[in-house]
């Protein structure tokens, strides 16, 4: 993933041209596979019953499908096979635990989605697959010293690694309770995720050219998931997400300077701040954390007269004003890669606008289990 400085400038400059051409091939053909199987999807789940059903603490008041992540992880990992058959692949026990790693989160947010597992029985497991990762590479080295230079964490570096991993990944399936919510702060997190990897310095195409992909494979999920939703990403699809957030932040935006190590934290602003919010609010409360309730940040802006599509398109304005400040930081304006995320941006907020302005019959509302 590091280039050696003498030749840098060589290497950087055929390898970024390259996987630039694989991140735009990757973002497309990610689109048009997750276009193709999100029918199919529903179709399965609406025969086997794999249904999100209507209750006291949901909303939604039709069955919707609830396999989504299927349709995101399958896409995403097609067509990455895809471009290694183009001999895109970057051999590496980093990339490999990213990828290992967001599979097996898929798998236990499928079972949990079929079986409806047991909190603590999941953070553990969660926790399990983040070691793993850990081991093959993703790790939290090094901290921003706010009095200058940099701390190296040393043996605090493995349980904050997992804290990061396992915390992340569960704030986006907490902020899935919004028909299209999760899945726009997602694809503006990896937008901004990917332009930072190559903006940083050394830069990490690589990183990049997975964020590419996911927003890819996102977008064909929003189209529906859009108010009113069709299906739902559920765990599969939040945890997937979320955990490819979490470590391509730590391999992509932590590897570079010092001062990278804080940009995550604007690039994910908004399950960031709403995993902070639900868990003091519950711990004060005297609850568990892991106790589901319906006081999410989405859910308070629901009951001050919001409508699910505004509630969308405020958190999503929030998570688009931390990405265009963290790569602000970052000297990404001055790339021009910047012009791939205008484009892309402009394709999401030309769709949010079609939505908000096309009146619907129902407002079917997915509210997860977090």
């Amino acid at each position: 993933m590091n280039y050696a400085k003498n030749t840098r400038y060589t290497e950087d400059r055929t390898i970024i041209i390259k996987l630039t051409q694989a991140h735009i091939i990757g973002a497309f053909i990610s689109y048009l596979i997750g276009v193709f199987i999100v029918p199919f999807v529903i179709e399965f789940s609406q025969k086997e019953g794999l249904v999100d059903l209507p209750n006291a603490r949901k909303i939604h008041k039709i069955p919707i499908s609830r396999l989504g992540g299927v349709a995101i992880w399958a896409s995403a990992m097609l067509t990455f096979l895809f471009l290694v058959v183009l001999s895109y692949y970057p051999y590496g026990s980093l990339l490999s635990g990213i990828l290992l790693g967001g599979s097996l989160m898929f798998l236990l947010g499928l079972v949990d989605d079929i079986y409806n597992l047991d909190a603590k029985f999941k953070l553990v497991i969660q926790l399990s697959i983040a070691t793993i990762v850990y081991l093959l590479g993703v790790q939290i080295d090094t901290i921003f010293n706010p009095f200058g230079g940099i701390i190296h964490l040393g043996i605090f570096s493995y349980p904050i690694t997992l804290l990061w991993i396992v915390g992340i990944s569960n704030a986006v399936n907490f902020i899935d309770g919004v028909d299209g919510l999760a899945g726009s702060v997602i694809t503006v997190s990896s937008i901004t995720l990917a332009l930072i990897a190559v903006a940083v310095t050394p830069a990490q195409p690589i990183t990049a050219l997975i964020a590419f992909i996911l927003a890819g494979s996102m977008l064909a999920f929003l189209t529906f998931n859009f108010n009113p939703a069709k299906i739902f990403m559920g765990d599969s699809g939040a945890l997937f997400s979320g955990f490819l957030l979490a470590t391509l932040s730590i391999a992509g935006v932590m590897k570079g300077a010092a001062l990278a190590v804080l940009l995550p934290f604007l690039v994910l602003a908004v399950p960031i701040m709403d995993i902070t919010y639900s868990s003091l609010r519950r711990i004060m409360k005297g609850k568990s954390p892991f106790v589901a309730d319906a006081e999410h940040i989405h859910h308070k802006l629901l009951k001050a007269g919001f409508s699910q599509k505004k509630t969308v398109a405020i958190l999503t304005s929030v998570a688009i004003v931390g990405g265009a400040v963290a790569t602000y930081f970052t000297g990404t304006l001055k790339n021009y890669f910047i012009y791939i995320a205008v484009l892309i941006l402009i394709m999401v907020v030309l769709s949010v606008i079609s939505v908000l302005t096309k009146p619907q019959p129902i407002e079917p509302h997915n509210d997860e289990e977090n």
